[in-house]
């Protein structure tokens, strides 16, 4: 871990990951309001955590085969929180449905 990692980092969201968030609490919170809650803070708190160890998430996969390493994730389980780490900044790009082909998808968003 370099120097510069080894300093807490400050997790900040993009307006693109926090839409992401929102879509997907929206859709649970039709069915059920009290689980779309517990997804919220679970993925919040989790997302949080990640100031201390921002190196722990694996590279993802489907951008990493096509030669983009500086993305990572943190699987919640169906969930992908997608992020980068810039100087003291972590970048919250996106949260995904760990269940559907990504590859288009992140390929579009994070190539950019």
């Amino acid at each position: 871990m370099t120097a510069q990692r080894a300093a807490k980092q400050r997790v900040a969201w993009t307006r693109t990951a926090e839409e992401d968030l929102a879509a997907i609490i929206d859709f649970i919170a039709d069915d059920n309001p009290q689980a779309a809650l517990s997804v919220f803070e679970n993925i919040i708190e989790r997302a949080a955590t990640l100031h201390n160890l921002p190196d722990r998430g694996r590279i993802v996969p489907e951008l990493h085969q096509n030669g983009i390493s500086q993305y990572r994730e943190l699987l919640i389980t169906p969930w992908r929180i997608i992020y980068r780490v810039e100087s003291s900044t972590l970048f919250v790009t996106a949260v995904l449905d760990g269940r559907r082909n990504l590859e288009d998808l992140l390929l579009e968003r994070l190539s950019r």
